[in-house]
């Protein structure tokens, strides 16, 4: 169980870097950057801007909205440029 925490930590790491050299990157425009911020913001905020207590959409509006973000942002990046740092970040960590 410990094995599988530590291995979870290490994933969510990794994608915090992958994120922050993204966000980092000059050749990432920059709606791209802010919409990474929007999502970022989105899970930190301490109360939901779709109560909970309406039906379907207030629970799975944050199961949503931040992937929505995430990956409209990843569409407008480079592909050239997301895989550089998906590389650099996940392939060669393994090695």
């Amino acid at each position: 169980m410990l094995k599988k925490i530590m291995k979870k930590g290490l994933s969510i790491k990794r994608n915090i870097t992958f994120y922050r050299a993204l966000y980092g990157d000059p050749r990432v425009p920059r709606i791209a950057k802010w919409l990474l911020w929007a999502a970022v913001g989105y899970t930190l905020l301490p109360f939901d801007l779709i109560p909970d207590f309406i039906p379907v959409i207030g629970h799975i509006d944050d199961v949503v909205i931040v992937p929505l973000l995430l990956g409209l942002a990843i569409w407008m990046i480079p592909r050239k440029v997301y895989e550089e740092h998906h590389r650099r970040i996940f392939e060669e960590a393994v090695e």
